[in-house]
């Protein structure tokens, strides 16, 4: 390419969910609803997990930065998918792009780990009770949530940064409805191939250990189950786990789904609707799944709907 080809684009051009003008209303709705329950789902998890006196174990605390998470890169994509339904025209500015891709990465990297540790701590609960307030103390369960945020924030930095020194070509059109990585390095004129290393190295890092620890823990849960001489010890144990393995399955069936198709049955109508259930849909279950699934957490809705409606109005 020619140096007078090589730009810093002002803005870029997203992609739509949809070209037909008739769904755009009704797609709007079901998104803006879709967003509205989930956000008001993962803060009021936030909020429960955070004032309620019976809540204030490991697994609670986890899972209240779950909720955070799921806020964040819901937050980092669904709001300007939302714009683009009633806009002439979808463009993002080239440093909202950047920041945009900043956070998505961060929170989807965090994702999985949270979850790994979720994992970590219903083996301790099972297999080490008596061990587990020792284990899984406060200093550790702050170690085992600060280490993923830091690791995804470095490298969700290093991604975007060598994405954005990059020499981008006069087109700006990104072929998906977000900033994503793999789109934009479709854009740059320099070359790309220590950046898509470097993506692919962490992608992996990032599901096969994530998916190991999972993996193992409830493999070593399993185990624990099966010795246990009582039916209601053994429920005890599935129930605790139930609702933890329904996201993480519904989280890796998803991940599976967008990333191991072969090339020859990728479709950009396939992805988009993948895309969209990963980071609108997904946020949106997990409180729920969490609420529905656990005892706990319904008790502690009722105990703060009780104390709600005595507040005098």
């Amino acid at each position: 390419m020619d140096k007078q080809n090589q730009t810093v684009p002002g803005e870029f051009i997203l992609m739509r969910i949809t070209d037909w003008p008739e769904l755009q209303a009704p797609f709007f709705v079901l998104f803006l609803t879709i967003y509205a329950v989930s956000a008001v789902g993962n803060l009021g998890m936030i909020v429960l997990t955070k004032v309620d006196s019976k809540l204030q174990t490991p697994m609670y605390f986890f899972l209240r930065n779950l909720a955070f998470i799921d806020l964040g890169y819901s937050t980092s994509v669904g709001p300007k998918m939302l714009v683009a339904f009633v806009t002439d025209q979808n463009t993002i500015s080239y440093h909202w792009c950047a920041t945009q891709l900043t956070f998505f990465i961060l929170f989807i990297i965090s994702e999985l780990f949270i979850l790994s540790a979720m994992a970590y701590d219903r083996y301790v609960a099972i297999c080490n009770p008596l061990l587990y307030t020792v284990v899984m103390s406060p200093r550790v369960c702050w170690v085992l949530v600060a280490v993923p945020y830091v690791y995804s924030a470095s490298v969700s930095l290093i991604t975007t940064i060598q994405i954005f020194i990059s020499s981008f070509c006069g087109y700006n059109i990104i072929s998906h409805f977000y900033c994503d990585s793999l789109p934009l390095l479709t854009l740059l004129c320099s070359s790309t191939w220590e950046i898509e290393l470097f993506i692919l190295i962490c992608s992996v890092f990032n599901l096969v250990s994530s998916f190991l620890i999972v993996l193992v823990s409830y493999i070593l849960i399993l185990k624990a189950i099966l010795k246990m001489n009582t039916a209601q010890g053994r429920q005890k144990a599935f129930s605790t786990c139930g609702s933890h393995l329904t996201v993480v399955a519904v989280l890796y069936a998803t991940l599976a789904f967008m990333y191991m198709q072969p090339k020859s049955s990728h479709s950009f109508d396939t992805d988009k609707m993948a895309s969209v259930f990963f980071t609108l849909v997904i946020p949106m279950l997990n409180p729920m799944i969490y609420s529905l699934r656990n005892k706990e957490v319904k008790g502690a809705l009722h105990r703060m709907w009780k104390n709600l409606c005595k507040i005098p109005i």
